[in-house]
């Protein structure tokens, strides 16, 4: 599914590979939370998502290395 924009905001799904609990959704948030522009982040360990909203569209691969900094792979949905 390609970023939808809507209230001038962009919202990009990820699926992240290797997250089991809480704490491992803490850490991608907090790496990608990092990202200049982001203004939203929601992160599933049951689903294996990641749901980025942020003011502009994201560089794909900025958002895939904060997630491999955190310790998980991701692909783009």
């Amino acid at each position: 599914m390609p970023s939808t924009k809507g209230n001038d905001m962009t919202t990009t799904i990820f699926t992240v590979t290797g997250m089991t609990c809480g704490h491992c959704e803490g850490s991608v948030r907090s790496e990608v939370s990092k990202l200049d522009g982001v203004s939203g982040i929601d992160v599933s360990a049951a689903s294996g998502r990641l749901v980025v909203t942020s003011e502009s569209p994201l560089d794909d691969s900025a958002v895939l290395a904060a997630v491999d900094e955190a310790g998980y792979s991701a692909a783009r949905v």
